[in-house]
């Protein structure tokens, strides 16, 4: 990694799943963030709404100890729904659940499900970008492909 670049080693990604009390999810969250750490130079981590470990606010904290000053935050999620558009932006401290939102950290946070409620302070004080959920994409139509070539 170039350290004296100012784009690289101050950004961070981080992948939020839905989280379950099954170890799958968490497993193919675990996959897909290797995968994209093989391809990237931005330290990544991954993060949960709920269920599982760790929380969105405790791996926030951990990208913002490794010296990240920005974080891309993208829910690992094939469409909006009211975890994406209200849950998780609450979670990040943000007003709203649009899209490209920024917030600046540094507060504490409530985020429960099911009416579980757990407060856990978020110590990140740099921006956080939230985007998109995966959404339709043509890269997800092969795998569709394969999957039927495979059955067949």
């Amino acid at each position: 990694m170039d350290t004296n670049s100012n784009s690289k080693n101050n950004i961070g990604v981080l992948l939020i799943g839905h989280g379950s009390r099954l170890p799958y999810g968490k497993e193919v969250i675990n996959e897909i963030a290797e995968l994209y750490q093989d391809k990237t130079e931005y330290p990544v981590s991954i993060s949960f709404m709920n269920m599982s470990q760790p929380s969105i606010p405790a791996a926030i904290n951990q990208l913002a100890e490794v010296g990240v000053e920005k974080i891309i935050a993208i829910p690992v999620f094939l469409a909006h729904g009211v975890h994406t558009k209200q849950d998780i932006p609450r979670i990040l401290g943000m007003n709203n659940g649009h899209e490209h939102e920024h917030a600046e950290q540094g507060h504490n946070h409530s985020h429960g499900h099911h009416h579980e409620e757990v407060i856990e302070e978020i110590k990140f004080k740099g921006e956080i970008i939230y985007t998109e959920p995966l959404g339709a994409d043509r890269r997800i139509a092969d795998i569709i492909d394969d999957r039927v070539n495979n059955a067949l």
